[in-house]
């Protein structure tokens, strides 16, 4: 029996098909872009050392650039860090250490330095974390939406009508899944790299505004 109120969200739902076809291709077109920006990520930190030679890397290039700031050298403080800056987020955030690490109430200058740093590594990881959720929830209105006209076709023995709705519904839904599998493998070398940025950033802070002598 037909309802009016069954029949508008049917509507609804048909109306939303290509929207929701769109917004698939969209999402992938995204991750794509995403990928490549990925990408230039691994070359700029293809020059970071593992483990302990990076560390030592490190402290070699913060006492140098403590040093300077020592003998009122800000310009060579900050080409001291420039080769342990594995981006250009890190390098902005290095220079603003270089600025307010001897300066006063540095610790909260520099605590705001380290914050403005975390947040804009934030902001990059909200676009392939929105992905992680949107990818496949595109794919399942994508797989939804086409099943009613295909049911029709059954049910009135359209067999092309059939097999057309059931190719879209699940051609979108691999899609949909793509994206959010893609997109929640990029989010957690990404977590990982930038953790690891905002560790070595801590390190050359703590570096940056101590009094004590380390060895070199």
């Amino acid at each position: 029996m037909s309802n009016p109120l069954y029949e508008a969200i049917f509507h609804v739902a048909s109306v939303l098909e290509v929207p929701v076809v769109i917004a698939a291709i969209a999402a992938l077109a995204f991750v794509i872009v995403e990928l490549g920006r990925f990408v230039v990520e691994l070359k700029t930190r293809r020059r970071r050392r593992p483990g302990l030679a990076r560390t030592r890397e490190l402290e070699r290039a913060a006492v140098t650039a403590r040093d300077a700031l020592e003998a009122d050298h800000p310009r060579s403080a900050r080409d001291a860090l420039r080769p342990v800056a594995w981006s250009a987020a890190m390098d902005e955030t290095y220079l603003a250490l270089t600025e307010h690490a001897r300066t006063p109430h540095a610790e909260d200058r520099v605590a705001k330095d380290l914050a403005d740093f975390d947040l804009s590594c934030q902001r990059r990881l909200a676009r392939t974390r929105l992905l992680v959720r949107v990818g496949p929830a595109l794919g399942l209105m994508g797989t939804l939406i086409p099943l009613t006209p295909a049911l029709d076709g059954l049910a009135n023995g359209d067999v092309q009508a059939l097999t057309d709705n059931l190719r879209l519904a699940f051609s979108v839904t691999v899609l949909g899944l793509f994206v959010g599998a893609f997109a929640f493998a990029l989010s957690l070398v990404r977590d990982s790299m930038y953790g690891q940025d905002y560790s070595d950033l801590e390190y050359v802070a703590s570096v940056l505004t101590s009094d004590t002598k380390l060895s070199t």
